[in-house]
């Protein structure tokens, strides 16, 4: 009898150490939503403090490979596994097998699931079809981004993604650049398989810091001004840089990207990137703080700042009540993001040759009642888009500014060939 409970206290112990295990690394399962099969890929990492963390990706429903979700919480009670990805109201619960190599569990959104994880192995790991080798560059101490490298001979291009998305949105788009210009991607921090330092007041995300990043970048890959092409949000970034560094690049590109953000009209104003100029003054007026010029700051925000935030937010108002309730935002918005739009910048002057391709009026990608309802969606887009476009084309005359009709805003996807043909006479034209 000794002998059997010795044996069985050593496989309690010995099943501990299984379940004490690094299950760090990639997980690979499929999801079988109906007739569809769905690739996910399950990223688990451990912080500093030992506490677990994931990034759940759907390779399958994005042409974003890199992109992933956030799990909000995750925790490894001896075999037992659970997590939950708020953004898409989606959790799981599943059981680490015996020897480490699978999780079996189910993954309920809305309904229950099987779905069962097996631990990715070099001979096993799903790999990226696109032809570019990957390199993680340092930018600044503890933070590293994600770079792609898809070769071409040429001209060097770096291109930038959008808010949420990493350089794998231009996995098939690039290679089709690369016939005369050696193509890079650069993922931002925060994003994809880049570092995500949190948030620490308004520099670490800010835009200047942004661009910064991507300054370090080129300098590490000793980059001779190159062109940057980014989309959407990068549009701050190729401002920051073209602003204030125009001898480092040769030209910028906005696929869909111009934006307040990227170039801020005065006389239109913009609600997110007002109310962050009028935080950041109202704070320098609080007890104890000693602005430089006390009577400039209150004159300033009488007469320009607080009227432009007022215009700001009549303009709001009226956004919101003529548009549908659907399109009305719900959803709360994560930390990072919010210092990226806190750390939004005004970009007036742009001082290099550049292209930029608006969306306008944008494919809502979504069905019309009739062509009253269309015609009215395309008018509310062609006030708030077509007005940006025209204020970009005024205020940088010398950029040239094409509209594509009815493109998604992913324009280089929904119009490639559109998009290849601008850039690439662009491309040809630069000295």
């Amino acid at each position: 009898m000794k002998r059997l409970y010795r044996f069985m206290a050593l496989a309690a112990y010995a099943a501990s150490l299984v379940f004490a295990q690094d299950i760090s690394g990639d997980w690979q399962g499929t999801l079988k939503a109906g007739p569809r099969e769905l690739r996910t890929i399950l990223q688990v990492t451990r912080g500093c403090s030992g506490e677990w963390k994931a990034v759940l990706l759907s390779i399958d429903q994005s042409p974003d490979r890199g992109a992933g979700m956030a799990t909000t919480s995750f925790s490894l009670d001896g075999s037992h596994i659970r997590f939950a990805v708020s953004q898409i109201h989606g959790s799981y619960d599943g059981t680490l097998s015996a020897d480490g190599t699978s999780i079996a569990g189910t993954f309920t959104q809305g309904l229950p699931l099987p779905l069962e994880f097996r631990r990715a192995t070099r001979e096993t790991a799903w790999t990226d079809p696109s032809p570019h080798s990957v390199q993680f560059i340092p930018v600044e101490k503890d933070v590293k981004l994600e770079v792609l490298d898809w070769g071409g001979s040429g001209k060097p291009l770096v291109l930038l993604a959008g808010l949420g998305n990493s350089a794998h949105i231009y996995d098939k788009f690039a290679p089709k650049l690369t016939a005369k210009n050696h193509v890079y991607g650069i993922t931002r921090r925060g994003f994809g398989a880049s570092s995500a330092p949190s948030p620490a007041g308004d520099a670490t995300y800010s835009a200047d810091r942004l661009g910064d990043d991507v300054l370090a970048v080129l300098d590490a890959l000793k980059l001779n001004r190159p062109v940057l092409a980014g989309h959407s949000l990068a549009g701050e970034e190729l401002s920051s840089i073209g602003s204030r560094h125009p001898d480092r690049i040769s030209g910028l590109i906005y696929l869909d990207a111009g934006y307040a953000y990227a170039y801020y009209d005065r006389s239109r104003g913009d609600l997110g990137i007002d109310l962050a100029d009028l935080q950041k003054k109202l704070e320098q007026l609080q007890p104890g703080k000693n602005p430089p010029n006390r009577r400039q700051l209150i004159e300033e925000l009488l007469a320009t700042t607080l009227p432009g935030f007022e215009r700001d937010l009549r303009e709001a108002q009226k956004n919101l009540a003529e548009a549908p309730a659907a399109q009305q935002p719900t959803a709360q918005t994560p930390p990072i993001t919010q210092a990226i739009m806190a750390g939004m910048q005004k970009y007036t002057h742009i001082d290099v040759p550049a292209l930029a391709i608006f969306a306008v009026p944008h494919a809502t990608g979504q069905p019309f009642k009739d062509d009253a309802e269309r015609a009215a969606a395309d008018a509310r887009d062609e006030a708030t888009t077509g007005a940006q476009a025209k204020a970009f084309e005024s205020g940088l005359p010398s950029a040239r500014v094409v509209r594509l009709p009815h493109a998604n805003h992913f324009i280089f996807i929904s119009n490639e060939d559109d998009v290849l043909s601008e850039m690439n006479a662009f491309l040809g034209n630069l000295p």
